[in-house]
């Protein structure tokens, strides 16, 4: 493993880190950083816990090395209010009360910042498909779509006006 030094912007702020190469992102937030909102869920990239923002695409910190962060914008959930998207999004979490456990929250609402800012007013079926690969073991599933469409300020899934 070669060890280097990473510049990285995460939530808008330079830091530096000295990491191995490969050292996942995750673990450069959590252990280096001490940022512990990103979550390690399964490790390989498939439930989406551990979901980040790399220039605003989303992207899985487990399996993503620091080296490929480097010279990037890494935003986190720590950060996610700084983004319009994210701010209006964690507001219409709050509202609905989106999570029973949390612990896959996270993730889930950098997956949706990201799905806003690519598709500002999805349909119910591109916020299905923006979403996949984000699990939910309590199944909040409708309230987090729910969350979504409000935060798009499209009407609220019930018929109400977001």
């Amino acid at each position: 493993m070669s060890q280097g030094k990473f510049a990285l912007t995460i939530n808008r702020k330079p830091v530096s880190v000295t990491a191995d190469a490969d050292k996942p992102l995750l673990w450069v937030l959590r252990e280096e950083l001490k940022m512990p909102g990103t979550k390690f869920g399964c490790g390989q990239g498939l439930c989406g816990a551990c979901t980040v923002l790399l220039d605003g695409q989303a992207v899985r910190s487990c399996q993503t090395p620091v080296s490929a962060a480097a010279g990037h914008k890494v935003t986190t959930i720590e950060g996610a209010s700084a983004v319009p998207q994210g701010a209006k999004l964690v507001e219409m979490w709050r509202e609905i009360d989106v999570p029973q456990c949390g612990y896959c929250q996270a993730g889930q609402i950098l997956s949706a910042t990201a799905l806003l800012l690519a598709n500002p007013k999805p349909s119910d079926e591109e916020i299905d498909a923006g979403m996949n690969g984000n699990l939910c073991r309590c199944a909040t599933y409708l309230r987090i779509r729910r969350a979504i469409r409000k935060a798009a300020g499209m009407a609220d899934v019930t018929g109400d006006a977001a």
